[in-house]
């Protein structure tokens, strides 16, 4: 792991940010942006559950309550989002 990292970290210094990325962070809207740190949420609180039976977004806005449905709705729809939009992006 720690090998990969300096591969990273090397390749990322000598190349630069933008060809490193290929342009993806640049060409990303606030959309894109939106979607993109609901499904990290989506993401970590379904790893936080699978790993320690705990439910994050539970234990803040409590279980199935109304504030946490929608929280669960908006990191679905972001994620339904990025796949039809990284779709439309690859064609």
């Amino acid at each position: 792991m720690l090998i990969l990292a300096e591969l990273l970290t090397n390749s990322y210094n000598k190349i630069g940010r933008e060809q490193f990325y290929g342009g993806l962070m640049k060409k990303m809207n606030w959309l894109d942006w939106v979607a993109f740190i609901l499904v990290i949420v989506g993401a970590l609180n379904w790893g936080l559950v699978g790993f320690f039976s705990w439910d994050l977004v539970a234990a803040i806005f409590g279980d199935m309550s109304t504030a946490s449905r929608v929280i669960y709705d908006l990191v679905g729809l972001g994620a339904v989002y990025m796949i039809i939009a990284s779709m439309a992006k690859s064609e």
